[in-house]
């Protein structure tokens, strides 16, 4: 026989009250009047108390405003990044060493959904758990349910939402949301030493403080500020592994000092303003991902006299020479020669081809005799720089040529420093110093120029952030003595990995 249903509890006192359905009690999913909408992700929605005359009850409209001051600090949708450099499906980095990408609707069994029942009720589904809110007037429904709207609307509207296309976002939160992609970063053993190395050294700054982790995939930089003797860190992460995140903290007894908070950093709130903000916003040629806007969003929870670590960035760039490369690059698009290929002509696409490898930025490293000139330097003080500072960086270079030879594009890497009270921490991804798995990225010119020793290269890079987290590349080169010019436009959401 089947069992009977367990008697529901029931709280009502005021204007509207609250209903609850014994827990672990799936709800029905049939329900007459109305349709089931999600509605915070993991967000509990004003689900208090635990039956029997434990609980409270609340007015439409206090209802309402609770639903506008709870729903943003957990929305589960940072900028949460991790950190493994994200390379494109069916790259040869795929399943390798790879953080701008979907998290899919993740469904765990602490979702929110709800669903209207009737003229002037609501179900609030938390997992197995339930409770039915009446409303005594349709004006109270109407209040609160509008609230729900406004809610549900800042989230569609917020910074992070605007710069990004959806399925960018999609993509991009899937694979950070994999262990095998943090385990790729943390064995990084440069960067994760280095961020180590930086913290805790200056336990000064974190002896004691409020600290804010951006995008903390794993957890793994809060457990360091705990390490340094951080008083409570917000971990903020975007992705699935929130919850990964969460049982580490737990299984390492460490709740009462590490708090998560599922949702991106454009998009949740906190309790109280932070001491140290730390991230590891770093993308392919530092700007990839555009991670970078979200660490300086966070600036908005920094107090007055705060500090971030990191605290700059130096991205460094020279011409090198490199006929190999320029050869085999162009040589891809020969599989587009092919007049006979299954009994079709694929030569007309061959032009076509040629153009887009040449757009590639080419991941991998290289022996610094290639290159042909001393490197131009450009800084982002993350302390200074607002979000809008990165929609569009131009970046003038002049190379005074060490050498001669053929100039077949620009190499680039980049630099950042942790300026703590007692130690300035660097950690460099140049191609003099051990590897990452940043790399370092080349780009090729369309053409490449001759130019002899002694005279000058000028010219400009202008980036510019697109809705794919990533960045077009605009490059202008010009020999000045003889006048000679190439350029090309790359498109760096589109990385060829050469180092596998």
């Amino acid at each position: 026989m089947p069992q009977e249903a367990p008697e529901p509890w029931k709280w009502s006192v005021g204007e509207a009250s609250w209903v609850g359905l014994p827990p672990r009690q799936p709800p029905s999913r049939g329900l007459a009047g109305g349709r089931r909408e999600r509605l915070f992700g993991r967000q509990p929605l004003l689900v208090e108390g635990g039956g029997g005359d434990h609980g409270r009850s609340v007015s439409a409209s206090s209802a309402a405003a609770a639903v506008q001051r709870e729903a943003a600090p957990r929305q589960g949708g940072a900028a949460g990044r991790a950190a493994a450099r994200q390379p494109q499906p069916g790259s040869p980095a795929a399943g390798g060493a790879a953080r701008s990408g979907g998290r899919g609707r993740d469904r765990d069994r602490r979702d929110t959904e709800y669903c209207r029942v009737g003229k002037q009720s609501v179900l609030i589904m938390l997992g197995y758990n339930s409770a039915l809110l009446q409303f005594k007037s349709q004006a109270e429904y109407n209040t609160f349910s509008n609230a729900v709207k406004r809610c549900r609307s800042q989230k569609k509207n917020s910074v992070f939402s605007q710069r990004t296309d959806e399925a960018s976002a999609a993509q991009y939160f899937q694979f950070y949301g994999c262990l095998s992609q943090q385990q790729n970063m943390m064995q990084d053993f440069v960067r994760t030493a280095t961020y180590h190395r930086a913290i805790v050294q200056n336990y000064t700054d974190f002896t004691d403080k409020v600290v804010l982790d951006v995008g903390c995939g794993s957890g793994i930089l809060s457990f360091f500020a705990v390490q340094a003797g951080a008083r409570r860190v917000y971990a903020v992460e975007a992705s699935s592994m929130a919850k990964y995140a969460e049982l580490l903290v737990r299984s390492n007894n460490l709740s009462d000092k590490i708090t998560i908070l599922a949702g991106k950093i454009e998009e949740i709130s906190l309790p109280e303003n932070v001491d140290v903000v730390i991230s590891e916003p770093m993308g392919y040629m530092l700007f990839n991902e555009r991670m970078l806007e979200s660490y300086l969003h966070s600036k908005k929870w920094l107090k007055s006299n705060g500090m971030m670590f990191p605290t700059y960035s130096d991205i460094h760039l020279a011409p090198f020479s490199d006929e190999q490369l320029y050869m085999e690059h162009y040589s891809r698009a020969n599989f587009w020669y092919q007049e006979w290929f299954y009994g079709v002509n694929l030569s007309s696409l061959r032009s076509a081809a040629v153009d887009e490898y040449l757009q590639q930025p080419i991941v991998d490293t290289f022996d610094v005799r290639i290159l042909m000139a001393q490197t131009v330097k450009y800084t982002i003080n993350f302390m200074e720089a607002a979000e809008e500072d990165l929609h569009r960086v131009e970046i003038p270079f002049v190379f005074q040529m060490m050498q001669s030879g053929l100039i077949h594009g620009l190499a680039f890497w980049f630099d950042v420093a942790f300026v703590g009270s007692l130690v300035t921490v660097w950690l460099s991804t140049a191609p003099t110093e051990p590897l990452t798995h940043w790399y370092q990225v080349r780009c090729l010119l369309q053409t490449p120029l001759f130019a002899k020793e002694g005279e000058t290269l000028s010219g400009e890079v202008l980036l510019v952030a697109n809705k794919r987290q990533s960045y077009d590349i605009h490059i202008v080169a010009m020999v000045d003595q003889t006048g000679f010019k190439s350029g090309n436009i790359i498109d760096l959401k589109n990385p060829f990995f050469r180092f596998v």
